[in-house]
């Protein structure tokens, strides 16, 4: 194969990220049938197959998702040698909204803020805790820390891990209750429950406790709150293992029960993605969470 053209190249770089001829021709300043031959030349001069058209879509073959990462890195390291050849500063700056739950805003993000405002001071982070599912696709945040991953073609998702949490309760709890282990144990003692409308009881019992609407001694339906409620000593409640981990006063119980397993995925859209702050805010958010 001969050498591949940096233009041609571009133009199936963009074509990826956006997932759109029209999309990818605005960004790179070029006529849509321009950079659709351009497309189809580093094809030809591949030999294989990049896209598909899937209406106004062009969706990745598998070929074309085995060359994207080596894609992104020859453009990443163009960028970064024009940049040294030009002499502009490498500091990126601007702001990044990053969406979550209430827990992991409350309890995982601000050390993660911290050390990226240091390595990065340029950069500022808005956090938006929210349970809902943020819409990246709508703009309402820019990256979206999700525990589900997300079905839409044109957001990029990467699954940082799989998160483990226990159960939990007050030292004054255990002082007062026992230290039940396993799950039989749980059918006579109080828990936090998270609604009324019977979804936490199922998911309860679907984790094999024997427990029932009358096991609950309160109700909060937000994260940060049930925990609290935890800590209080008012019942028995699931957490993230590193969170619980930094929280004084509490004990795992029901040891011999499986903790809950839910995955963390990092979310954010196409076109977003090849904005270097955000690449930066991204990374360093899945390099932290893990």
């Amino acid at each position: 194969m001969d050498t591949l053209d940096w233009n041609q190249l571009k133009a199936f770089l963009e074509t990826a990220e956006t997932g759109s001829l029209s999309a990818a021709a605005r960004k790179l300043g070029l006529t849509q049938p321009t950079l659709s031959r351009q497309v189809a030349a580093i094809e030809q001069r591949m030999g294989v197959t990049l896209f598909e058209r899937v209406g106004k879509a062009m969706v990745l073959t598998p070929t074309g998702m085995d060359l994207l990462e080596h894609a992104r890195a020859m453009g990443a390291a163009a960028e970064a040698l024009a940049t040294a050849a030009s002499g502009r500063s490498q500091a990126v700056n601007g702001e990044v909204s990053v969406s979550a739950s209430d827990a992991v805003a409350t309890y995982l993000l601000p050390r993660l803020v911290r050390q990226l405002r240091q390595q990065e001071p340029r950069i500022a982070i808005e956090v938006i805790a929210s349970n809902a599912l943020s819409d990246v696709l709508r703009r309402e945040a820019d990256i979206a820390i999700r525990h589900v991953k997300p079905e839409q073609p044109d957001l990029i998702a990467s699954l940082v891990r799989e998160a483990e949490a226990p159960f939990y309760a007050s030292r004054d709890w255990v002082k007062a209750h026992g230290h039940p282990r396993r799950a039989e144990d749980a059918a006579a003692l109080p828990f936090v429950g998270a609604d009324r409308a019977g979804r936490y009881l199922g998911f309860l019992r679907h984790h094999g406790l024997p427990v029932s609407e009358e096991n609950f001694s309160c109700y909060a339906d937000h994260t940060v709150a049930h925990w609290a409620l935890v800590r209080q000593g008012m019942g028995i409640g699931a957490m993230m293992e590193e969170i619980a981990h930094d929280t004084p006063g509490v004990v795992r119980v029901l040891d011999e029960v499986p903790p809950v397993r839910f995955p963390i995925w990092l979310v954010t859209h196409r076109e977003l993605r090849t904005s270097r702050r955000i690449r930066v805010v991204f990374e360093a958010l899945a390099q932290g969470l893990r």
